[in-house]
């Protein structure tokens, strides 16, 4: 799809990979970038995977500027409240049903919850230290049914992300949004409830503001960004995407070091 020409109505930009330099960082360039879009008048929007409870340090380095969807779509995240605005979570149903299919079809997998202020995961799930902190909670299994949740995390010893998102895509594609952004380590592999992607959530907010996909510029560099690139009248891979992405995007821009998307603002805006 191609954009309709001249200045975009909506920038949606992923985080990790993307806008955040690898030292998690934005930097003084992107920062003015995203602060001219503002001015520009167009709707900026923070497309992540990563919960609310890791948007903090975002906030702070944007002016707390703009909206963010967080958790894959399943939830949307007002950077000057600070709050959590909409939810579309795991049913416990679903939860009950997945889970047990998932035991059964692919032994070895473990599983997390994020719920978005809260990750809870079961014993056998393993936590790296760089993870531990107090909004994490080791539970039994059997309470990770018990509420809706934002996301749920697969993890897998021996094969890749890529692998058991295939495996996992097989078993309970109907019924959960499987996709990841991991590339490196054992397989960790996020699912949304169904039909919840990136992209969704950004064109219902995207209608919300009378704005079409073919005016929103958007900017991406791992396969759960795909939706989103898919709708987005304007997508760019980053330069350090993984290659399903590269593959299906057609324009490309430098990597997240080297401010792939202030690269691109700032050309549109001295169009």
């Amino acid at each position: 799809m191609t954009g309709s020409g001249g200045r975009p109505k909506a920038v949606a930009s992923d985080l990790d990979g993307t806008l955040l330099r690898s030292d998690l960082t934005i930097s003084p360039r992107t920062r003015q970038a995203l602060a001219d879009v503002e001015a520009a008048g167009m709707l900026l929007v923070f497309v992540t995977g990563r919960p609310p409870r890791w948007i903090h340090p975002v906030a702070e380095q944007t002016d707390h500027r703009g909206l963010v969807i967080c958790a894959n779509g399943a939830q949307v995240y007002d950077l000057h409240t600070e709050k959590v605005v909409e939810e579309d979570l795991i049913s416990p149903e679903t939860l009950v049903q997945v889970i047990g299919m998932i035991r059964g079809a692919v032994p070895g997998v473990t599983f997390g919850m994020e719920y978005g202020d809260q990750f809870a995961y079961e014993t056998a799930f393993p936590m790296e230290d760089k993870w531990h902190s107090a909004d994490h909670r080791k539970v039994a299994a059997s309470e990770l049914l018990l509420r809706p949740g934002a996301k749920l995390i697969m993890r897998h010893a021996v094969q890749t992300s890529d692998e058991l998102a295939e495996a996992l895509q097989d078993v309970v594609g109907g019924l959960l949004e499987i996709t990841h952004s991991s590339y490196q380590g054992p397989a960790f592999v996020e699912a949304s409830a169904a039909g919840v992607t990136k992209a969704t959530a950004l064109a219902r907010l995207c209608e919300s503001h009378g704005i079409g996909a073919e005016d929103v510029l958007a900017f991406g560099d791992m396969r759960n960004d795909l939706p989103m690139l898919g709708w987005a009248g304007r997508p760019y891979a980053m330069a350090n995407s993984h290659a399903e992405v590269l593959a299906a995007v057609e324009n490309h821009t430098l990597s997240n070091d080297e401010d792939g998307v202030a690269v691109v603002l700032e050309r549109i805006l001295a169009s």
